[in-house]
């Protein structure tokens, strides 16, 4: 029996596919996964049997990823599950900054008991006109899941979209329109641009990347979108270019004390993944792939480890996980342990990623306990598995 607990409601669409071979705990200590969405793990402890921590979203902010890699702790995340839910909410922050639409809204609630409210309304409404985005332009800052939708949906409503993204894969770029122009200069995409979305995971080098001299060089009175994390724009920069009128609008999907504090923002509560669909398909993928690294040994959609992939674990035989430090002269030390202990290895796979390595080996007898003992030994191996 696998135990996983979930440090987060997790939708059941995702948890009823774990079968009658996991039991879900409130215990992670004796859990060998953990499902989780938004709670913070950086100051947990990691229970010795724990094996794969699953996000049921994009951002792994909130787990440790280095101090998970150590363990021999796999982490996974559910890249464009959400993706959709993101791109939608992107295209209304657009439109709410394009039209008056919140403060016609509020004007209509606050005269409400007027008997004469439809006739006073038509004299009011032209406080509240706007633009429309049709032929307009928008730049898109990171091509990824969302930010690719973001840019397709925009050019089927009739915009320009500038796309920038200097690490844009091969497969982001087949999922592109045509029609999307490819940037390579921020300071370009930025002074073109109507509207600006961001659309880049939160790290050291993007934190505070749209900051005063981004948003000097932005086309005055453009309104700009935040919907990927709060840290990607400096707040004290922001804050003076909507004073000074450079930035019409900020729409952000974070309310902080600094946000709060601007004029000219419409902030949202966090609603970017907010949709039953997108909880379900986060929770679907996150389980699905945490499965077949518990029972398979497989990675898919690591954040810490490599992908690698060899199929089902052999029925007969054994499969041998190793997780362990990417450094020079390590394959050779642990495939020489099988030749030590007259074990034949059938197929082999290594691959590594930054600083950690994967290598699993599949065997036509089961892994004996010496072998798994003489693996452990080696320095720079995290953990060893054998993968039933």
């Amino acid at each position: 029996m696998r135990y996983i607990n979930c440090l987060n409601n997790i939708s059941a669409k995702g948890t009823d596919l774990l079968g009658s071979d996991y039991q879900l705990t409130d215990d992670i200590a004796q859990a060998s996964g953990v499902l989780v969405r938004s709670a913070a793990m950086h100051d947990m402890d990691l229970p010795e049997g724990l094996l794969a921590v699953a996000r049921a979203g994009a951002g792994v902010n909130n787990i440790p990823l280095d101090k998970c890699a150590e363990a021999g702790v796999v982490v996974f995340n559910t890249p464009g599950a959400n993706a959709n839910a993101v791109k939608e909410l992107v295209l209304c922050g657009m439109l709410l900054a394009s039209r008056g639409i919140l403060p016609g809204a509020a004007w209509c609630r606050e005269h409400a008991d007027s008997p004469t409210i439809g006739k006073d309304a038509e004299k009011a409404k032209k406080a509240f006109a706007g633009q429309e985005i049709s032929g307009k332009t928008l730049g898109v800052i990171g091509l990824g899941a969302i930010g690719a939708l973001v840019a397709n949906a925009a050019i089927d409503l009739g915009m320009n979209v500038l796309g920038y993204d200097p690490y844009v894969s091969a497969e982001a770029a087949w999922r592109l329109s045509p029609s999307v122009e490819h940037v390579t200069n921020l300071d370009d995409v930025l002074h073109r641009s109507d509207y600006v979305t961001i659309h880049v995971p939160a790290m050291d080098s993007t934190r505070g990347m749209i900051g005063a001299h981004e948003l000097e060089v932005a086309k005055p009175g453009c309104a700009v979108m935040n919907f990927s994390r709060d840290t990607l724009v400096d707040n004290a920069a922001m804050a003076e270019a909507l004073e000074a009128g450079r930035v019409a609008t900020y729409v952000t999907d974070f309310a902080t004390p600094e946000v709060m504090a601007m004029q000219n923002t419409i902030v949202l509560p966090h609603l970017g993944a907010s949709t039953a669909e997108a909880e379900d398909n986060c929770a679907i993928m996150a389980t699905l792939q945490m499965k077949d690294y518990l029972e398979n040994g497989n990675i898919k959609n690591s954040v810490n480890y490599p992908a690698c992939d060899m199929g089902p674990a052999p029925a007969q035989g054994g499969r041998v996980a190793v997780l362990h430090a990417n450094v020079p002269d390590m394959l050779s030390q642990i495939t020489g342990v099988f030749g030590e202990v007259g074990a034949n290895i059938d197929n082999l796979t290594n691959k590594a990623r930054g600083n950690a390595a994967y290598t699993m080996l599949d065997l036509n007898a089961p892994a004996t306990d010496e072998l798994v003992a003489k693996l452990t030994a080696i320095e720079g191996v995290h953990r060893v598995r054998i993968v039933k």
